[in-house]
């Protein structure tokens, strides 16, 4: 889209006037849009493979399953209960309000913005979307600067198949966000880190928009003794190494019991070795860090560590090996900030209990995964651990499951989405109670008396 000047105001207009007139409030509109969003990320999907590997170095069965599959998947769940998703949901009544019918009734919230982040740049930005296509909304759309193969793709894609009177996409950079975050949107949804998010929020109160943040944090991962090591080990890896770490829920560090620590990091090399060959820099299905900015960050995270498995670096390809370093100092910066990359620490502790401890003692995370057993143990992780998400025995496999909501809580975010969630956050449920004009107790109104008062409080 052009940046000239007023343009960004002139898109936001536009969509305020379609919401206005009421075409995206239809069933029938939205499914076919829903169905328009199918065929465009079937229809396009080499060519959204190519994009997400000049952005990120994903792999095509990488890039078609946490992107391409994941929202294919997602629009066929919406698909499939929209029609149920828009009905009025019935409420009982009181027996002073009666006779009368209550209900809550969804309806579009009106015109967002959507932010993307670059770490998923396609599933990221067109995921809430559906859920806000679904509830009847306007959006508009802000890929990541920071992937600009993809963000490109969908801005000369979604003018192509969906009606550019309710969606538009911007591209652009910091300045671009700005402009868009001084408008008076019903709703803004952003992808990314705590920084960005307070700034998002910040100027979402000058208009008193509500906001989903979908943040991040340290995401720990308990392994217990009693747990299936080479298993865990397995799952481990592919959350924590699937695209080279850059994902909000891959685990952050590891917290293992001491008698097992050196058993999981014996299986976590071999399952390295295993799922991207003993040369991981060379492997097509190991990504890329994002830009030199963030590799350097990821060195210096790793510097004056023991590392125990990999360290391996080519700058030229912005690559770092999977790599895992051993019970470095709480205070430095690998364990104080988000590491966001293909870096794990594991530090060795004297029971889940300590584990448990350690964790609650930090913010609250966007995920939290335990590897165990013991369902005692399991028992307690779920009940003493807050986190956005909690996974027993894998890592990241609830994302695979559109009845569970996605968000975080605290620090690693607010709001929800996946599913009817997303239905509902992007949805007013309004109140509604129709009432009948045959039965009128007078208690309610004056002159009030010593009988109507004792009736009253018997039936408030």
């Amino acid at each position: 889209m052009s940046r000239a000047p007023g343009a960004i105001v002139s898109v936001f207009e536009r969509l305020q006037q379609s919401y206005v007139l009421g075409k995206t409030k239809t069933y029938a509109w939205r499914k076919a849009q829903l169905e328009a969003l199918q065929r465009m990320l079937s229809e396009n999907e080499a060519a959204f493979v190519e994009a997400l590997n000049a952005d990120l170095g994903k792999s095509e069965a990488e890039a078609f399953t946490t992107e391409i599959g994941f929202l294919l998947s997602d629009i066929q769940h919406t698909k499939k209960h929209l029609r149920q998703w828009m009905k009025a949901r019935k409420v009982g009544t009181p027996l002073v309000a009666q006779p009368a019918r209550s209900s809550l009734q969804p309806e579009p919230l009106g015109t967002v913005l959507i932010i993307g982040a670059w770490n998923y740049p396609v599933q990221l930005t067109l995921a809430p979307y559906v859920a806000a296509l679904a509830a009847g909304n306007c959006a508009l759309l802000k890929p990541s600067e920071l992937a600009p193969a993809s963000s490109a793709l969908m801005a000369s894609l979604i003018p192509k198949y969906l009606d550019s009177d309710a969606v538009a996409v911007v591209e652009g950079d910091k300045d671009v966000a700005s402009e868009l975050l001084s408008l008076p949107f019903d709703h803004i949804f952003y992808t990314g880190g705590e920084a960005v998010g307070k700034i998002v929020m910040t100027a979402a109160a000058q208009n008193l928009t509500p906001v989903t943040l979908e943040l991040g944090g340290k995401s720990p991962c308990v392994v217990d003794a009693n747990t299936d090591i080479a298993t865990t080990a397995r799952r481990i890896v592919w959350g924590k190494w699937t695209n080279a770490g850059q994902t909000c829920i891959a685990p952050d560090y590891v917290l293992v019991e001491r008698s097992c620590a050196d058993a999981l990091i014996d299986k976590l090399g071999k399952e390295i070795t295993r799922q991207f060959s003993n040369q991981p820099l060379q492997s097509k299905d190991y990504g890329r860090i994002v830009n030199e900015r963030h590799l350097t960050r990821l060195k210096q995270y790793i510097e004056g560590h023991e590392i125990v498995i990999g360290g391996q670096l080519d700058e030229a390809q912005m690559k770092l090996a999977p790599t895992v370093i051993l019970n470095p100092d709480i205070d430095t910066p690998v364990m104080q900030e988000e590491i966001f990359g293909p870096v794990l620490p594991v530090i060795e502790v004297s029971s889940v209990s300590e584990a448990i401890d350690f964790i609650k003692r930090r913010h609250k995370p966007l995920a939290a995964y335990l590897f165990s057993e013991s369902q005692s143990i399991q028992q307690q992780f779920a009940d003493e651990v807050s986190a956005g998400s909690v996974c027993i025995n894998d890592t990241m496999m609830f994302m695979a499951n559109p009845q569970l909501p996605f968000g975080g809580v605290g620090n690693s975010g607010m709001g929800r989405y996946h599913g009817k969630f997303g239905f509902d956050t992007f949805s007013h449920l309004k109140s509604v109670m129709k009432r009948s004009f045959w039965f009128d107790v007078a208690i309610r109104y004056a002159p009030s008396s010593a009988r109507k008062r004792f009736l009253l409080k018997k039936l408030l």
